[in-house]
């Protein structure tokens, strides 16, 4: 591969997948296209090219090999995926039969309804997130994520259903019942599909000084280090300002590699053994 070919990918892979994909959905969200099939298949597309450019590009060649975990990590994906295309019709059931405040600025442009929306739900899991490395009970739940030994496009949702669930439910909530149309909170999570893939894809590349602002892999790979007392760092989905405000945000130059991932108890390699371990007793 040319040299301009690798800079122009690990300079422009981020802005130009997530930024199409994330303008192709504002559009869609702004001109009312039908939220199914059109959201899904926006940031279907947008998974698939991380995905892609993953074997053209890895930042570990080693996390390119499956290690008996690329099957559960694809029906993890299966799950999450349909809980977060889902969120849009929950919000429509949730605001047919709850009464909601009329607080929502539904005169603002789309975009800024969508980046308020946004921002209410990034905090939510922000602070689900953090307080799920500090109680044991939401730990049980959430240690699959970390169990992960490499990164690559697939473990953005490698998530127990539970971990998920209890993760993005305070924020979709309050949105929710703040009035937020439920096609601006569809069009949110559509927009976090396709940059969790990217938050740990092993892909080489780089967002440069807005690494101190969003949550790409670069800064998201220092928080599944191996070492428990080193991952309770960088917390964040999208935005780093709730780290950054908090004193929870780390940054070095010399990044995560191969062998510095992951946990050090066990986890079962079967996707429904996975799914069962924290009932255990």
């Amino acid at each position: 591969m040319s040299f301009t070919l690798r800079r122009a990918i690990f300079w422009g892979a981020y802005p130009v997948i997530f930024g199409l994909c994330s303008l192709l959905l504002l559009m869609a969200t702004s001109q009312n296209w039908a939220y199914w099939p059109i959201f899904p298949a926006i940031a279907g597309i947008g998974i698939a090219c991380v995905a892609l450019l993953e074997t053209v590009q890895p930042y570990q060649k080693s996390w390119q090999q499956d290690r008996g975990d690329t099957l559960p990590d694809f029906l993890h994906a299966v799950v999450s995926l349909s809980l977060i295309f889902a969120t849009a019709e929950v919000v429509t059931v949730l605001l047919r039969f709850t009464p909601v405040a009329s607080v929502w600025p539904t005169t603002l442009p789309t975009w800024m309804q969508v980046l308020l929306a946004g921002a209410i739900i990034d905090f939510g899991l922000w602070f689900m997130h953090w307080t799920s490395h500090r109680n044991r009970w939401l730990w049980k739940f959430h240690a699959l994520h970390h169990s992960a030994e490499r990164l690559y496009w697939l473990n953005g949702e490698r998530r127990h259903p539970v971990s998920a669930l209890l993760l993005a439910t305070p924020g979709i909530s309050i949105t929710a019942l703040l009035g937020a149309p439920p096609i601006v909170v569809g069009c949110w999570m559509s927009i976090m599909s396709v940059h969790l893939a990217f938050q740990h894809a092993n892909i080489d590349y780089s967002i440069g000084p807005f690494r101190k602002w969003l949550a790409a892999a670069e800064i998201h790979r220092w928080h599944h280090k191996r070492e428990y007392e080193n991952a309770q760092v960088n917390f964040g989905e999208f935005f780093m300002i709730w780290d950054r405000l908090f004193g929870t945000f780390r940054y070095q130059v010399n990044g995560v590699v191969d062998g510095e991932v992951g946990l050090q108890e066990a986890m079962p390699a079967s996707y429904f053994k996975q799914l069962t371990k924290p009932f255990a007793k």
